[in-house]
């Protein structure tokens, strides 16, 4: 699946959505409702200023006292009394709900960062057991963007809107108590006026899904491009394409700035719609307040505080509004990320499968046909058959599908038809970890994780005692790098590596290898970067590797394999020609003796 051909045509689906979601929820369900225990009085207490604007017109500015009886004693509080504490009790009700406001902000960011990591968690254990062919077809920007962006965009958001929705519900609901108070008349007014006002709201919900969805692809596209600047920053420098990236760069960040614009253009108008519709409900209520003030239905005090609520209750409106246009592209993000926990690896094991106990007989390719893309075949019915503690060398034209073979075994990819067979059992029946655990790889470009260069080659048997991966780094000739550097095989390596030169990374991958101590061994071009000297070597480590195991090496200078047992010439996906290096060579007119005549003459001239 090409990851930046996403839809998240779920995105509407909200209770499926939730359904999902929820069992990421569940673990933290008593602090998430301890956050919407405190979302609720926390919203409730906007009213609160504006009901106090009743009491303080109707007594403090109207001058009287307010008398009410109270466990049968009569209690008289003057209106200079009154102007005192009030504005002591909206100072003393803020204070608490500030205090609310902290707590209530603190519960939802800790479950949003935990939900946040629980999916991070899940979502990338999904990814490092998909296929290469996935990572083939995806890239890197597209993974970045997909497997980590959305989703701290969709559970990190959904709490958090969710009690935002809860505090601006409840303070709308606190408020509209105060207006009810105040006057029921007027209260029928302004509700049916915000319920207008949200209409908008509904319309640019397939818009916002389609401005995500292609913000998404160009933020991957913007994260594949730094990507390529860092890791070809050579061939950039030395081919001087400093200007090819950066026009790619701005035409992307365009490409953002276009659609971020074209959303605005045709949901900008949201809120100034909103704003109107408000303005006509207050007008409204001006209007008919002042008529119910001189006919006496209602006082200057109870106007004041409806009035008041009215335009308080703007706020928490408007944050409904904005918190749903954010919930929306919360619920785009989360249908791209359950896009993605849907996805099934097209390389899995099967029903039971068999565990692989080391290699006892041979391995057989019958009739394999295989194909990268659809009707455009790689490997067309090939037939061979490498027998324990055998050397197959093979060797072709480029794109011959030699390293397709080799690819092939530890089921990096499989087989359109046909058979791969360890000790006559398919390789599919095996469990996936106990085949790749019995095969150790070498490629042409090593890749070395960030750490340590102890870390690197304990990747190859993690519970490997000290003597191990002492006798593993003498037999990768390593001794004498590790004891030239100043903190030896603590030494730290940079990103891929590329601390070290190209013949020291072959000799660690090597030396890897070596520890794993698999019984069948893959050399896919391991030294057809190196230098002479650098060459020689690696290739004395890799003889030591090669040593009572069954190997297939593929390599580009025919003189590093003329001692395999065995030579396959592949061409075009088919196997041309089989033997010893001397059966090949006599064979008239025989494909690997043209190649291996035509690489001396190459060597001859260039002495």
């Amino acid at each position: 699946m090409k990851l930046n051909m996403t839809t998240a045509q779920n995105s509407f689906k909200y209770g499926w959505l939730l359904s999902r979601i929820y069992p990421y929820i569940k673990p933290y369900w008593f602090r998430i409702l301890l956050g919407f225990a405190i979302a609720i009085p926390l919203g409730l207490m906007d009213g609160v200023t504006a009901f106090a604007l009743k009491p303080y017109m109707d007594y403090v500015v109207g001058g009287k006292s307010l008398e009410f009886d109270a466990i049968n004693h009569s209690i008289e509080i003057t209106s200079v009394q009154m102007s005192f504490l009030l504005p002591v009790g909206v100072i003393l009700f803020a204070a608490f709900q500030g205090v609310l406001r902290y707590l209530n902000g603190y519960f939802s960011t800790w479950t949003s960062q935990r939900i946040t990591n629980d999916v991070k968690f899940d979502l990338f254990d999904k990814l490092i057991h998909m296929h290469p062919q996935f990572f083939d077809e995806n890239s890197s920007g597209i993974i970045i963007s997909r497997y980590m962006a959305d989703p701290a965009t969709a559970s990190a958001g959904i709490v958090d809107n969710i009690k935002t929705i809860t505090t601006s519900a409840f303070g709308a609901l606190g408020l509209i108590t105060v207006m009810l108070y105040s006057s029921w008349e007027l209260t029928i007014i302004g509700v049916i006026v915000l319920c207008v006002a949200f209409v908008p709201v509904a319309l640019i919900r397939k818009r916002i899904k389609e401005a995500s969805n292609k913000n998404m692809v160009i933020g991957g596209n913007i994260t594949t491009n730094i990507n390529e600047t860092y890791s070809g920053n050579k061939v950039m420098a030395a081919y001087e394409l400093q200007n090819r990236q950066n026009k790619y760069f701005q035409e992307q960040i365009r490409k953002g700035f276009n659609v971020n614009m074209s959303l605005y253009k045709r949901s900008g108008w949201m809120s100034p719609l909103m704003y109107l519709i408000a303005s006509f409900g207050i007008a409204t209520v001006l209007g008919v307040g002042t008529y119910l003030i001189n006919s006496g239905k209602m006082t200057a005090g109870s106007f004041a505080s409806f009035v008041t609520s009215l335009l308080l209750l703007y706020k928490p409106v408007k944050t409904l509004g904005n918190t749903l246009t954010g919930i929306q592209n919360i619920f785009v993000a989360m249908g791209r990320v359950f896009e993605l926990f849907d996805l099934k690896p097209e390389i899995t094991d099967c029903k039971n499968p068999v565990i692989l106990k080391g290699l006892n007989d041979k391995i057989e390719f019958k009739n394999v046909n295989f194909e990268y893309i659809p009707n455009h075949p790689v490997l067309k019915n090939l037939n061979l058959t490498i027998t324990k503690n055998e050397t197959l060398a093979i060797v072709g034209n480029s794109g011959g599908g030699k390293s397709t073979i080799v690819n092939l075994i530890p089921r990096f990819y499989d087989i359109k038809s046909g058979s791969i067979t360890i000790d006559n059992v398919d390789i599919r029946d095996f469990s996936l970890s106990s085949l790749r655990h019995n095969i150790s790889m070498v490629f042409q470009d090593n890749f070395l994780y960030s750490g340590s260069i102890r870390e690197n080659i304990m990747m190859g048997k993690p519970d490997a005692t000290n003597e191990e991966l002492q006798k593993a780094i003498e037999s990768a000739h390593l001794q004498e790098m590790i004891a030239e550097l100043p903190q030896g095989l603590e030494t730290m390596l940079g990103e891929r590596g590329l601390t070290l030169s190209g013949g020291q990374r072959q000799r660690v991958a090597i030396a890897r290898a070596m520890l794993r101590n698999a019984p069948i061994v893959i050399l896919d071009e391991a030294t057809s970067a190196l230098d002479n000297e650098s060459e020689a070597i690696v290739q004395k480590a890799m003889d030591n590797l090669m040593k009572n195991r069954t190997v297939f090496i593929i390599a580009h200078r025919l003189s590093t394999i003329k001692n395999a047992d065995r030579i396959a010439f592949i061409n075009e996906g088919e196997l041309v020609e089989l033997g010893t290096h001397n059966e090949l060579m006599n064979l008239q007119d025989g494909q690997y003796k043209a190649l291996y005549e035509m690489q001396f003459k190459k060597q001859e001239i260039k002495v």
